[in-house]
């Protein structure tokens, strides 16, 4: 099943931050994974963001992933990012 599908069939996408931070209050699965990336997504966009300027942040320094962690994290983005206008 493909991420976009799995976006649309399951969870709207966040529209706010204040939505993905929602999302931290309820039990960790695959579905609000999908969501919070997707969310996360979408708002980089309505604010002008690229993706050189997400992947960005992402894989700055921080003490909640560590260096391989954030380039997975970087590289899923990456996918979700060309899939995503499919959806929109």
């Amino acid at each position: 099943m493909s991420l976009a599908y799995q976006i649309i069939m399951n969870y709207p996408i966040p529209n706010t931050p204040d939505e993905i931070n929602a999302l931290r209050y309820r039990p960790v699965n695959g579905d609000d994974i999908l969501a919070a990336i997707a969310g996360t997504i979408k708002i980089a966009r309505s604010q002008g963001q690229s993706l050189d300027d997400l992947t960005a942040e992402v894989l700055a320094e921080d003490t909640i992933l560590d260096q391989m962690q954030r380039r997975w994290l970087s590289q899923i983005i990456t996918q979700a990012w060309a899939i995503l206008p499919e959806i929109s």
